[in-house]
This record gives C-alpha cells, sequence and structure tokens, in this order.
C-alpha cells in the first residue's frame, strides 16, 4: 500500500466550511460571537447538562475546574499517572501537589486503590481529608477516561462522598461516552462528578482545531467559570475587574468548526464503534497480544483503539514495532510514558503505583480516523502481525 495512514486525524464532511465563513464574513472571529453561544447551547442539549463554558482547550477547562473548586496553593489533588501530562499540569498551575494514583485494567483510575489511599494514608477531620505524613489536605481527584474509557464512576463517586473530596471528570478523550445500566445510566462522561472537561484539539473525536469546554452540576459555577475565562471583566464598557481572570475563551471561529462538528458527532461514534469491532475481529486469533476493551454497561465513542502486546517485555520493542509500521506507511503510538516518571514530577507523591508501569511498556495505538477505510484495517492488521512474529 502506498498511501499513509494517519493515527488520528479531524474529518471535515459537514457544514464547517459553510459556518466558517459565514463567520468570517460577520467579522466575529474573536472571543465573542453567536457561533460560541450556539455551541455552548448544543454541548449542553446533548450531554443534559444546565450549562456548558466553552474556552481555549483542555487545559484550560481542567485549570477552570481545579479553580472553582477551591483548589489553593499547598494543597492535594489525587490524579491517575497513566495519561495525558495535560491532566496533571493544571494542578501544578494553583501550586498544589499532585499525588500520583495507578490504573485498573481499563486504564483509568483503579478505585480499589484510591480508597486505600484515603483509608491508610489520610484521615477525616471536620468533613475534610488530611494527609497524615505532611498534614496537607487532600481536596480533589482528576479522572481521566482513558481513550474513551468510562472510569468506575459508581464506586469512585461513592469514595469522593465519603472523604468529601471534589470529583473533576477529565473527558478530554470520551466526549459522547456514556453509562446504558447501573447507577448513572444515561449519564455521559464528565457529568457525573463536580466538573467535566473536554477537549477539542485536532485528534478529538470533533475538533476545533484546538478548544476545550467544561460542564458541572451548578449552573451558577459554570458562569463563574466564563467569566474567569473572559479576563473576568465586571465592567465590558470601563474595564472593571474584581478577580484574575485568564484569556482562556474559545474564538467564534473555532465555535463555528465545532457546531458542524457536533452535529456529525453520533455518525462518528457510529464508524468509531463500527472500525473497533472490525479491529477486534481481525486480531481475534493474534496470539501476540490483544485489542483492549471498553467498560460493559457503558456505550463508549471508541476515540482510540489499544493494542496489549504480550510479547513485548522492553520498551526498545515497542519502538521497533512503531518503526517498522511506520515502514510500512502506518502511523501508531505509544502509550504515555507515565507522568510520576518524568522530570517535573520525579519527587511528587506515589500511592502503589504497578499496573501503570506494565501497561506502559506494552500499549500501542492503532490508526482510528473516521475515514479509515476496511481495506486500511486489514492492511494495519496484516502489517501488525507481520512485525509481531519476526
Amino acid at each position: 500500500m502506498d498511501k499513509f495512514i494517519p493515527l488520528s486525524v479531524p474529518n471535515f464532511e459537514g457544514n464547517e466550511r459553510k459556518y466558517v465563513d459565514d463567520a468570517v464574513e460577520q467579522g466575529w472571529v474573536s472571543t465573542g460571537g453567536a457561533y460560541i453561544t450556539k455551541l455552548e447551547t448544543n454541548l449542553a442539549d446533548y450531554l443534559g447538562t444546565p450549562k456548558v463554558a466553552a474556552c481555549q482547550s483542555g487545559t484550560a477547562a481542567l485549570h477552570l475546574a481545579l479553580i472553582e473548586c477551591g483548589i489553593m496553593p499547598g494543597d492535594m489533588v489525587i490524579v491517575p499517572t497513566l495519561t495525558f501530562i495535560a491532566a496533571v499540569n493544571p494542578v501544578h498551575y494553583q501550586f498544589a501537589q499532585p499525588v500520583f494514583m495507578d490504573c485498573d485494567d481499563s486504564l483509568c483510575m483503579d478505585p480499589v486503590k484510591l480508597r486505600r489511599f484515603c483509608e491508610t494514608e489520610c484521615f477525616l477531620k471536620e468533613e475534610q481529608l488530611i494527609h497524615k505524613s505532611s498534614g496537607k489536605l487532600v481536596k480533589a481527584v482528576i479522572v481521566v477516561h482513558v481513550f474513551g474509557n468510562l472510569a468506575d464512576m459508581e464506586t469512585i463517586m461513592e469514595i469522593a462522598e465519603q472523604y468529601h473530596l471534589k470529583v473533576i471528570e477529565d473527558a478530554t478523550e470520551a466526549l459522547g461516552t456514556y453509562y446504558t445500566e447501573g447507577r448513572y445510566k444515561g449519564k455521559f462522561a464528565g457529568t457525573i462528578g463536580d466538573f467535566g472537561a473536554y477537549s477539542f484539539n485536532g485528534n478529538k473525536i470533533i475538533t476545533t482545531g484546538g478548544g476545550g469546554a467544561v460542564t458541572g452540576r451548578k449552573e451558577k459555577e459554570i458562569q463563574h467559570i466564563q467569566y474567569l475565562s473572559t479576563q473576568a471583566k465586571d465592567d465590558v464598557h470601563y474595564y472593571i475587574h474584581h478577580e484574575v481572570g485568564y484569556n482562556y475563551r474559545m474564538t467564534n471561529v473555532q465555535a463555528a468548526l465545532g457546531v458542524a462538528q457536533m452535529e456529525e458527532l453520533e455518525e462518528f461514534i457510529r464508524r468509531k464503534n463500527s472500525n473497533y469491532r472490525l479491529y477486534s475481529e481481525l486480531l481475534e486469533t493474534f496470539n501476540k497480544g490483544r485489542m483492549l476493551t471498553f467498560r460493559p454497561g457503558t456505550r463508549s465513542n471508541c476515540w482510540f483503539y489499544a493494542v496489549e502486546l504480550d510479547q513485548v517485555n522492553r520498551q526498545e520493542d515497542l519502538h521497533r514495532i512503531i518503526s517498522a509500521l511506520q515502514e510500512k506507511g502506518i502511523q501508531s503510538r505509544a502509550i504515555w510514558g507515565l507522568i510520576h516518571e518524568q522530570k517535573p514530577y520525579q519527587s511528587a507523591l506515589t500511592f502503589e503505583i504497578e499496573k501503570a508501569v506494565e501497561y506502559s511498556r506494552c500499549v500501542i495505538n492503532l490508526p482510528c480516523s473516521t475515514q479509515i477505510t476496511e481495506d486500511e484495517i486489514c492492511y494495519v492488521v496484516e502489517q501488525l502481525k507481520e512485525i509481531c512474529v519476526r
């Protein structure tokens, strides 16, 4: 096959050009305009939440959520180590301290270890969770729905309620994923905790080029986030500001893209699910690894497809496979380097990290664009099998 098969690229099959041209013709291209309001309304209607605040990125969404949670310098926030570093950096923006937690077999945060940390390393006093050895307040947990796979939110929310923790859902990879049964049946990723953060980066299920959004339980809190994201303007004519604000607002041109993309979201999810099933069928007899599954009782958006390669026991092996696929015109990637091992976080507190280490050495992501064809998927699997038997 001569053509290059990318890992994940945006899909502009709908009204993107029409709406962007309209925004440009109207002159509303910056941080104001009707498309921003329309995107926020469409997202809120889709997710079944009272209000959504569009913003500059998924990272900005997480930062704004942490501010609204009242995270202060010196506070502790429990975070996963197996995720993209953007899920953790906003904790540092608030001069707070991350506590790194292990994953379970879903690649999402392990609720068993989360509970054990709260039980054994902390104590409750006047409805505040206090870390025993440091005396610091543990105020929140950031839960990442990795690759569109819902974390065990039933258990995590029980723990959060017991220990008075705020829950921020990093749903940047999981727009459209929801529970189909259980306590949260019908609830979308990002709408269960106190706040949910979404990303519209170029490789996400929908894109605005860059951009993100925040949702939450209380409309007033999301209104305050909107206020903070636009430099906390109390009087737009006389430039009065009562709080420190941020230049975190989405532009109208980006929102125009987003409105068009939202019209296609369910079709994109249908294709993602169909392509995931085809990959799974083709790899069913693959004796060198397995497709990782999504949580039962959920409808996943199947954003990224992950293969656990069981013969890989050194990082060099994974790099060899990725390089060999690249030579065949197939773009793939390894899962992220663990964040607690990254230079900025090597002195941070960790708790019983085991499975994340193993998964970081053997998981590879395969091409998953919504435009990928059946022939291309068959070619990817054929080449992967051939490379893994060398």
